[in-house]
């Protein structure tokens, strides 16, 4: 073993990234080291986890032996030390920062000597120099190619998802010695394997639903056109089921989508080290708090239920049963497929463009109607009116599902009949006509998402139609919200018949989804 080498007075910068929704932030690393009174300090407005940082960057570093040397810690240095993350302005969270603040210091001490140009750094260090996984890393690599980077190096288990942005050499790594090894030798790579694609099994399909004709054709509806739908009706007949099963008649996530998706899931903790390729189903318990649903915490703004639904199927199970402040927060990602929360310590805007799917009783014992029914006319009243009216009129389909008979459920009846296989295909029909229609529109893929401006030019209204849709709208006192989403619902019927305009009975399908009954 040489001597070991000293801590000389210098500069560096190396560049990192703050992970954030919809992609990082990138991260100016920097490190000064000058004569005096020994200090080691890490500014620019980090908090505890980018502190303590301090204690995990001095031990790996003891810990980490380079070119047969051991490398000099800064809290053996008898210089002061100050590394700072810019902009000062932007809050610094996570321990993504280790391994950009370790080379920052190792680079200005000139204990290593490399070309931080066009290059980008994350990971969490281990005490003794081993790199650790990190939560948002294809929002890092999301940043570092949007931003000109050109090499990104990130802890091995991360690479995989970090491959996913096109465009950007990733190179993986185990340890922060490994990290100098390829620094200093640039014929030293490590193979990165694309992140593959995750074939999930869907538990429920169509076809193992006996009967609800009626459901299964509003649910067909409202996945091509990515519509919110209500199903009522008493326990036990299928609601959960159905509700369930739609995720297996949607189409794929596009590519785009899919970044997107797999970006949300990975900042959240909840990525499996898989890419997503299919859209997501939440499915929240209905003691979830307001935090849990749309987002925020005490201890840092994180995405909720509705975010981790993004591109994907929201299913509120036992929906008046949830909290009336929580059903509430519902109504601005409804209409506005974002949230937006502001607390003390934060603010943030996630994307929340979702399928409502909620399953509800028509009264509290579930049997409204029948002479089972117990309930007192109060009761159901309360528990009725737990559904506000702004947010049942952002509810573009209440559909019944009811009782069977018997001979419906008889185990002797073939199940597997290509049901799922003919919605899936439908859908995507309908899905690809809706694309083709809004290409070069901004934030509009599906009929869903129109606006006033979009129903005006592309809805395709005829004349017959509208005049329908305004009587029945007399009749039911609908509200302009509800007119609207009555032509967006009948558009998608229309794309289900391979109709380039909607025609009266289109509109007379979608007005009869729009009658509540409950």
């Amino acid at each position: 073993m040489g001597e070991k080498q000293k801590i000389a007075s210098g500069f560096a910068r190396v560049f990192g990234a703050q992970p954030m929704l919809p992609k990082g932030t990138v991260v100016s690393v920097e490190c000064d080291i000058v004569k005096g009174l020994h200090a080691y300090t890490i500014v620019g407005l980090p908090d505890k986890s980018v502190e303590e940082a301090k204690d995990r960057i001095a031990a790996a570093i003891k810990n980490t032996e380079f070119g047969g040397e051991e490398l000099e810690s800064p809290k053996r240095s008898n210089k002061k030390i100050v590394l700072s993350l810019a902009p000062a302005a932007l809050k610094k969270e996570g321990a993504v920062f280790d391994l950009p603040l370790a080379l920052s210091f190792l680079l200005a001490s000139e204990q290593i000597r490399f070309d931080p140009t066009g290059k980008m750094f994350a990971g969490e260090l281990s005490l003794d120099g081993t790199l650790s996984p990190i939560l948002g890393c294809l929002s890092i690599a999301s940043a570092a190619r949007d931003a000109g980077f050109t090499d990104l190096y990130v802890p091995e288990n991360n690479a995989a998802e970090a491959s996913l942005i096109s465009g950007l050499r990733v190179h993986p790594a185990f340890s922060l010695a490994d990290v100098l090894e390829q620094l200093t030798k640039p014929d030293t790579k490590r193979s990165v394997r694309r992140a593959p694609p995750v074939h999930v099994h869907d538990d429920t399909a169509l076809d193992e639903i006996r009967g609800q004709a009626s459901a299964k054709r509003g649910l067909i509806i409202a996945a091509a056109g990515g519509h919110n739908i209500a199903l009522y009706g008493p326990p036990g007949t299928g609601k959960t089921l159905l509700a369930r099963a739609t995720v297996s008649i949607l189409p794929d996530l596009s590519e785009e989508e899919m970044i997107e998706v797999t970006t949300i899931h990975s900042l959240s903790g909840t990525l499996s080290g898989h890419a997503i390729f299919r859209p997501p189903f939440r499915s929240p318990h209905h003691t979830s708090s307001y935090a849990a649903l749309i987002g925020g915490g005490s201890t840092g703004i994180r995405p909720g239920e509705a975010t981790l639904a993004h591109r994907g199927v929201l299913f509120t199970d036992e929906f008046p049963e949830f909290h009336r402040d929580v059903i509430n927060a519902l109504r601005e990602p409804l209409e506005d497929r974002v949230i937006s929360i502001a607390r003390a310590h934060g603010s943030a805007i996630f994307p929340a463009n979702f399928m409502l799917i909620a399953a509800l009783n028509p009264c509290p014992c579930g049997f409204w109607g029948t002479q089972r029914c117990r309930c007192m006319p109060h009761l159901v009243e309360k528990y009725r009116r737990k559904i506000s009216g702004p947010v049942a009129d952002r509810i573009d389909m209440w559909v019944s599902v009811g009782e069977m008979s018997p001979e419906t459920l008889s185990t002797q009846k073939k199940v597997g009949s290509g049901e799922t296989k003919r919605a899936r295909e439908t859908v995507a029909a309908a899905r690809e006509r809706q694309r083709a229609r809004f290409k070069g529109v901004h934030n509009t893929s599906t009929n869903a998402d129109m606006g006033p401006k979009e129903i005006e030019s592309l809805a395709g209204l005829t004349p017959k139609a509208e005049e329908t849709l305004q009587g029945a709208a007399r009749s039911m006192k609908l509200s302009p919200r509800g007119y609207h989403r009555t032509i967006k619902l009948a558009r998608t019927i229309a794309d289900l018949a391979a109709s380039n305009t909607i025609e009266p009975s289109h509109m007379l399908e979608a007005l009869q989804y729009r009658a509540r009954e409950l």
